[in-house]
């Protein structure tokens, strides 16, 4: 799926900051006591994250016109038919940008509450849009190199998917993994070029307090929790 081409070596390794706490966060709530209806409404709320993703990305395009690494990972994120085809979403070969994958699976079936995680979801754009662009462009490499697979396995350590709309997040959130991490080219590597700073932190706060709106389950302490980077301080501080 991917080219094999020269795009990975131009891009630099960069590491995380303090946004990778709220990462682990995430990681280590109670996704195993999420109900059935509760990963609908995940979804619902992810697809308010996944046009902020968009736009993060046009705007890293638009600000860096010569990257090369980021007009690939702009093509196998928007326009794209790398998720086609799945059943009633996308036919083969269709190419649809990844947050239409996400409204045309949420149309399935009844979501709980869809009013007010609308609300929730208009409310969390309107405040990304108003960080700065070179923030939001940075953080592509938070989401894309290991921040967003993290969450992604958290995810699908929920119980149960049953339903149409279910089992398409799910296939969303299993492909997503394997582009970000793949070794020959993924989107991780598309995306570490960019230098991160603390200054993005903002960005993951929303995001989380985003779930918990969803899913109010999620924002019960686990006991003993443990950083999933190993930085258990970090983690700690963050929860008090």
């Amino acid at each position: 799926m991917y080219e094999h081409d020269h795009l990975v070596d131009v891009c630099d390794a960069q590491d995380g900051f303090a946004f990778e706490g709220v990462i682990d966060q995430i990681s280590r709530m109670p996704w195993e006591k999420v109900s059935n209806h509760e990963v609908l409404k995940i979804a619902k709320v992810y697809y308010y994250f996944s046009i902020q993703f968009r736009e993060n990305l046009a705007i890293a395009c638009r600000l860096r016109p010569q990257d090369e690494c980021l007009k690939k990972l702009y093509r196998e994120e928007c326009d794209t038919d790398n998720l086609s085809p799945f059943p009633g979403v996308t036919a083969v070969g269709e190419k649809v940008n990844h947050d239409e994958f996400m409204r045309r699976l949420l149309a399935f079936q009844p979501i709980q509450q869809e009013d007010m995680l609308d609300r929730a979801g208009a409310a969390y754009l309107q405040r990304a849009r108003q960080i700065d662009d070179s923030i939001r462009a940075r953080s592509l490499a938070s989401y894309e190199d290991g921040g967003l697979s993290t969450v992604f396995s958290a995810m699908l350590r929920a119980p149960r998917w049953q339903g149409a709309g279910q089992q398409a997040f799910r296939f969303f959130l299993e492909e997503h993994i394997r582009f970000d991490t793949d070794a020959d080219g993924g989107h991780g590597a598309l995306s570490r070029h960019l230098t991160l700073d603390d200054d993005i932190l903002p960005l993951w706060t929303e995001f989380k307090d985003l779930l918990t709106i969803a899913a109010p389950i999620l924002a019960e302490i686990p006991a003993g929790t443990r950083n999933a980077r190993g930085d258990a301080q970090l983690v700690n501080a963050l929860y008090l």
